[in-house]
């Protein structure tokens, strides 16, 4: 059995192609059913978020493991297998497993060191796990690497700094008034910057925002869709009487906030702070704003000095988080080598006590009066002497777990004792054959 991960995401795929093989969450379930179901699938896992694509599996054969997860794919969104081929990155076995814990953790994001990945890897994990197309190997697996990620963010400050402008502007506004909960914001255009702003500002407690646009049909859009409150441009001098935030994003070649405005406007205001955060480019607030100790003024490079102080903090936590996936690797390994033997010692004491109970049952036969006594002195003894014998057998096959060629020599071990450890995808494997033999009948009647 082989694991594979094949992985489209931000390095692999356009934000537009991403789009078009992201699975819908009404048909996750579906889909997990579906690859459950296709040949040389043992386990399979399917993580699929705005970012990413990523379908996980323990495959019988890798080649043709490969080939059915990409052809999966191909058919669920309407493309060629090339097509997902040239889209995406495939790992095997370490590779595989170091791509896992890199993506749990954060370390594979957009956005270094991210926590929202976690989550969602949890829950695809959970889905899958309650439609059974998980087993012993990623039921273990997928815990590890969760752990593993929840204690790479507790112990490190990875996610505790921000790396986006938009978000450290809310930071930033945290830093000047503290809590923000009961503060009055506005926010100044109607984009992408804007609304990862307003949801910011809204993650952080406020809800009183009022977004303002020069295009007022904009400003109504994005306001309804967040439920916020809206006005037009022309209303903004009023509005910053009593604002304490004002984040300012438009595409605007002229100033917004003028000096002369905040003048006025300080005249009306108490003596409460203003802060004035322009994440435009070019800028929409007029330098030198800050005409008194009350007004602090923000522009895109102060935030970008402290974006790239975050990220270089950041990726020390992630350098050091990184440090440590290769000993999981192998602490997965070993798991797995010591699971491929556990089968063959169990079928050599079950062999060992079969032996066991036949001899007792032939001296039952032979010395029918026999008292209990004697009978439990005799039956002790005889397992003794089984497991004394099978005790340096079972510490060999332990030992052999680590070895290089741990499958050959257990295969040979296996052949000695005329043991066959038991396959724990056998009925998997069983039913799929049996899928394939009634599909090529049908095949063959449908051409009658």
């Amino acid at each position: 059995m082989h694991f594979i991960a094949l992985s489209i995401n931000h390095r692999t795929a356009d934000v537009a192609l991403r789009e078009q093989v992201a699975f819908r969450d009404d048909a996750l379930r579906l889909a997990h059913e579906d690859l459950f179901e296709t040949k040389s699938i043992l386990e399979n896992v399917i993580l699929s978020t705005c970012n990413r694509t990523e379908v996980y599996a323990i495959v019988d054969q890798i080649h043709t493991g490969r080939y059915y997860i990409q052809r999966f794919l191909a058919r669920s969104f309407g493309f060629e297998v090339d097509d997902i081929k040239h889209m995406s990155e495939v790992k095997v076995g370490d590779e595989a497993v170091e791509h896992l814990l890199r993506v749990t953790s954060g370390l594979d994001s957009i956005v270094l060191g991210e926590t929202q990945i976690l989550g969602q890897m949890r829950d695809a994990f959970f889905l899958a796990q309650d439609l059974q197309t998980t087993g012993t190997m990623f039921n273990h697996l997928f815990k590890q690497a969760i752990t593993f990620a929840k204690k790479a963010h507790n112990e490190t400050d990875i996610a505790d700094n921000a790396v986006s402008v938009s978000y450290a502007a809310v930071e930033l506004a945290k830093k000047v008034f503290g809590k923000l909960k009961g503060k009055q914001a506005i926010i100044i255009g109607a984009g992408e910057m804007s609304e990862l702003s307003l949801l910011n500002l809204l993650g952080s407690g406020i809800d009183d925002i009022t977004v303002v646009n020069r295009t007022e049909t904009n400003a109504y859009k994005l306001a309804n869709k967040h439920g916020v409150n809206y006005n037009t441009l022309e209303s903004l001098p009023t509005l910053l009487t009593d604002a304490d935030i004002v984040i300012s994003s438009t595409s605007s070649p002229d100033f917004i906030v003028t000096k002369s405005m905040i003048e006025d406007v300080n005249l009306q205001r108490k003596a409460s702070s203003l802060l004035l955060i322009d994440i435009a480019v070019p800028r929409d607030i007029e330098p030198d704003v800050n005409i008194s100790e009350n007004i602090f003024s923000y522009d895109v490079d102060d935030l970008k000095g402290l974006v790239d102080a975050n990220l270089r903090e950041r990726q020390m936590a992630a350098d050091f988080i990184a440090s440590q996936i290769p000993d999981e690797v192998q602490a997965h390994n070993d798991w797995v080598n010591m699971l491929g033997v556990v089968p063959v010692i169990r079928a050599l004491r079950e062999k060992a006590m079969t032996i066991q109970s036949e001899t007792m049952d032939s001296i039952d036969r032979k010395l029918p009066n026999l008292t209990d006594r004697e009978r439990t002195i005799i039956s002790k003894h005889t397992k003794s002497i089984i497991n004394q014998m099978l005790k340096d057998p079972i510490k060999q096959a332990k030992e052999l777990s680590n070895d290089k060629r741990s499958n050959e020599k257990l295969e040979l071990f296996q052949n000695i004792f005329d043991i066959d450890a038991e396959d724990p995808y056998e009925h998997i494997k069983a039913r799929k054959v049996q899928k394939e033999k009634e599909m090529s009948i049908r095949h063959i009647f449908s051409f009658e």
